[in-house]
């Protein structure tokens, strides 16, 4: 029987690479966690016992602000009525979004409305993924792997040009200002030097407190001064990426509230692997770009073709016979192609895919990189939830889907962000081992 002291954290991912993001990083601290697609009743969640946290893994990175207010306040409201001492709405670490699109600002006045704070904490940075705040702005290293190259955020080779939501600014007071009317402080990176209690933002008008972050080690103090925010018994809101679940896990881990996991089961090598991309990040290109040269075979999708079941069928018997012949399969259109598609289509046709070669039942494990198309891939696969197996890469756990279909059931799946990972991940999540 699950009680409301037990359950210490809910996130709310605005997409599926990014939700799984922070279920790892809230495993790793130790947490027993699942991953939903859809906000859990009280009397699903009954079904799992141990559980200190679960996450939701939404789709509102690629909505309007209308679509989001309607599912935001629906899955805050049913979040709030199940006691939960923390609710997060977890955002990408390069906060992609924009006043049209994903706005993370919709996301705050939707949880202003719903949790009564006094303020709403946003983490800025998340140093172990290479993503730097300081004085508010926002700086990141292209991937996720130290490369030595950190750029503005305004100025990344990657996110300044992204299709849908370019960056084109990086101070994030002013990125989330033109989102929302809600004040802006800031804790800055001379303020996390204080003692927690003095870490207090200079405007004590603030709607919204945005923190600094720029070394891991940082993270313990903000995850004590984001958790005595919560006080009584209403949740507190706080946004940002999986940085909020490290700070938070390694405070609960310095109380002992949580104890860390450092050692994870090896889950062996998967042959053959599929991987489906919708990413149009040049990080999976180079990453496409590597396993072709080393023994994967690419099938690009021709996107007029895709509303054509008898051009679908025949790619999908290409790709199923390129499996049964125990070949590494990595499909996606191409990069100038994506420019002109939604994420609901490409996720659903790259979603099907998968779907078709599991009940066929020529996959253990599969690969979905792309942020916006990854959510709607999912659903299309009829995945109900997600438990962690392992951390391979920081910040795209293998995780065992959930699933009534009992060929999708226990399916090995990873979710990969645009951002994430070296040349040669796919060979990664092949073999099961850095």
């Amino acid at each position: 029987m699950i009680n409301k002291e037990q359950i210490l954290l809910a996130f709310y991912g605005d997409d599926f690479t990014g939700s799984t993001d922070a279920l790892e990083f809230i495993c790793r601290a130790g947490a027993k966690a699942i991953l939903f697609i859809e906000p859990p009743t009280a009397a699903r969640l009954q079904a799992y016992p141990d559980l200190n946290v679960f996450g939701i893994a939404g789709k509102t990175r690629s909505l309007a602000p209308p679509e989001m207010e309607k599912i935001l306040l629906n899955a805050f409201e049913q979040i709030r009525s199940i006691g939960i001492k923390h609710v997060h709405y977890k955002v990408c670490s390069t906060f992609d979004s924009s006043p049209e699109t994903g706005s993370i600002g919709i996301a705050i006045d939707c949880g202003a409305t719903i949790f009564n704070n006094k303020i709403i904490p946003v983490l800025g940075g998340t140093p172990s993924l290479s993503r730097y705040c300081v004085f508010g702005n926002l700086f990141a290293g292209l991937g996720t792997l130290d490369n030595g190259n950190i750029y503005r955020l305004d100025r990344h080779p990657s996110m300044s040009k992204h299709p849908v939501t370019p960056a084109h600014e990086s101070d994030l007071r002013l990125h989330l200002g033109n989102q929302t009317n809600k004040k802006m402080g800031l804790i800055d990176i001379l303020d996390l030097k204080k003692p927690v209690g003095e870490m207090n933002a200079k405007d004590q008008d603030a709607e919204v407190i945005l923190i600094d972050a720029l070394y891991d080690e940082q993270l313990l103090n903000v995850g004590e001064w984001i958790d005595q925010q919560q006080q009584g018994i209403e949740p507190l809101f706080s946004v940002g990426s999986s940085g909020i679940e490290m700070a938070l896990g390694k405070y609960w881990n310095a109380t002992g509230l949580l104890q860390p996991v450092s050692e994870w089961p090896s889950p062996g090598k998967a042959t053959p692997l599929l991987v489906v991309s919708g990413s149009c990040s040049p990080v999976t290109e180079a990453q496409i770009t590597w396993a072709n040269e080393h023994g994967f075979t690419e099938i690009i999708l021709d996107t007029t073709m895709l509303d054509n079941n008898v051009a679908g069928n025949k790619v999908q018997e290409q790709i199923n016979e390129l499996l049964q012949q125990q070949k590494d399969v990595i499909v996606h259109t191409g990069y100038k192609q994506l420019q002109q598609l939604s994420s609901e289509k490409l996720g659903n046709t790259l979603g099907m895919i998968v779907k078709n070669a599991a009940a066929m039942q020529l996959i253990k494990r599969v690969v979905i990189a792309g942020g916006d198309s990854s959510s709607y891939a999912a659903r299309a696969m009829n995945i109900e939830a997600v438990e962690i197996i392992t951390p391979l890469v920081p910040g795209a756990p293998l995780c065992q889907a959930i699933s009534s279909n009992k060929f999708i059931n226990g399916l090995e799946v990873n979710f990969k962000g645009g951002q994430v990972g070296g040349e040669n991940y796919f060979q990664i999540l092949k073999d099961g081992r850095l």
